[in-house]
């Protein structure tokens, strides 16, 4: 019975650890045109919450993934955990950087240049990632 308990917790761990990755994935895209809004904020926790549904600890997550983040220089910490999920995983949090990118209406070269970076770490078609920012543009 404890050996059950154990692996639960484990998994637990593994799961916060990925969506803190990905949380300090979201939050860079926000923090590199200089301007973290409340609107961007609500972006990052609302995708935490689709990729877990069930995870009560998203506001810790967070703080996690704002800390690290802070503490990152390089996109390389957030992406290795995030390459190896799912492809509807990976839609969503294209998805999510998106949303973030046009939040203010506007792709700036920077941001772009990130999602060019991030659709080859990830290993995502770009005809997908093009797809996801057309149907973001169109939504905002």
């Amino acid at each position: 019975m404890i050996n059950l308990f154990k692996k639960k917790e484990k998994d637990k761990i593994y799961n916060n650890n990925f969506l803190s990755k990905v949380g300090s994935l979201l939050i860079h895209a926000a923090k590199i045109d200089e301007i973290y809004t409340n609107e961007e904020k609500e972006i990052v926790k609302k995708t935490l919450i689709k990729l877990d549904p069930k995870n009560l600890d998203i506001d810790k997550i967070m703080s996690e993934a704002t800390i690290n983040e802070d503490n990152s220089n390089q996109i390389l910490d957030f992406t290795r955990e995030i390459k190896n999920t799912s492809e509807s995983n990976k839609i969503k949090i294209i998805e999510a950087l998106w949303e973030i990118i046009y939040s203010n209406k506007n792709a700036d070269m920077y941001e772009t240049n990130l999602m060019r970076r991030l659709t080859g770490l990830l290993y995502i078609d770009n005809k997908i990632v093009g797809n996801i920012k057309e149907k973001i543009k169109k939504k905002i």
